[in-house]
């Protein structure tokens, strides 16, 4: 079983570092975020100018979605390593040896 993040064992001073560091996160995805829009209807606007056909933009919307499915991951899901993590691995690694 997974255990929380336990912000109470954190200083205030991590605690302000780790908060800053999680906004500049969110800040930076909605920025590439906002971006993969506005290149991806662009891209999407020169295919619809043209003579239509193939939907060539796909390939460049299905590539960078996934890169950004990584970073929306990475930034609203993933918890950092905790002590009782490091603990855990520490006695897999023993047992295993």
């Amino acid at each position: 079983m997974r255990e929380r993040f336990d912000a109470s064992a954190m200083s205030n001073e991590e605690l302000q570092a780790f908060a800053v560091k999680r906004l500049k996160g969110k800040r930076e995805f909605w920025q590439h975020f906002a971006i993969y829009l506005i290149v991806n209807a662009a891209l999407v606007g020169i295919w619809a100018l043209g003579d239509g056909g193939y939907f060539w933009p796909g390939w460049v919307i299905f590539g960078w979605g996934i890169g950004i499915a990584f970073q929306a991951w990475n930034t609203f899901f993933s918890r950092p390593i905790s002590d009782a993590d490091v603990e855990r691995e520490i006695r897999n690694l023993k047992g295993h040896a």
